[in-house]
């Protein structure tokens, strides 16, 4: 099997259970935030929607210059879901674009126009792309047992399934 068929299935299914945490926030918390310093939760679900295919769209070339985030607050709970099949779907639609040859090829991170960071595509495709939303869907999970929300299993039954 294909190097890029295994991400694209990894995508998908990984995007499912992000959707499953989605789907489950009160919209009401959106404005919240645990921390002066952390996102809202708004703002946390709305990065984590929009990664895939930001990240994609940067990857597409040989380097790019390490971005400055915006951090928009999110409106809705379906502002977040829409974005999120949008985003999963550009996502998958670049990786599809590629080959596993196109995946060996180097790629740089950049600041001020100086590599600070060059590894395979692959490996930003695995990091930057989809282990980087990991660690934001896990910082989802956080913010909604915080306030109380039960959360549901990703990786096997939660101890709310119980």
């Amino acid at each position: 099997m294909s190097l890029i068929k295994l991400l694209k299935e990894e995508l998908h299914r990984e995007a499912a259970s992000t959707r499953r945490l989605i789907e489950i926030i009160p919209e009401a918390s959106l404005a919240w935030r645990p921390h002066a310093k952390s996102m809202s939760l708004g703002q946390l679900a709305l990065h984590l929607a929009g990664l895939s295919e930001a990240v994609a769209a940067m990857l597409a070339s040989s380097s790019h210059e390490v971005p400055t985030v915006p951090l928009p607050e999110a409106e809705s709970v379906p502002e977040i879901l829409a974005l999120l099949e949008r985003s999963t779907a550009a996502a998958a639609g670049k990786i599809r674009e590629w080959s596993d040859d196109d995946l060996q090829q180097p790629f740089s991170w950049t600041l001020g126009g100086k590599a600070i960071a060059s590894t395979s595509r692959y490996e930003q495709v695995r990091s930057t792309l989809l282990n980087h939303c990991y660690h934001h869907r896990g910082q989802l999970t956080v913010y909604l047992r915080v306030l109380d929300v039960p959360i549901p299993g990703i990786y096997g039954p939660s101890a709310d399934e119980h």
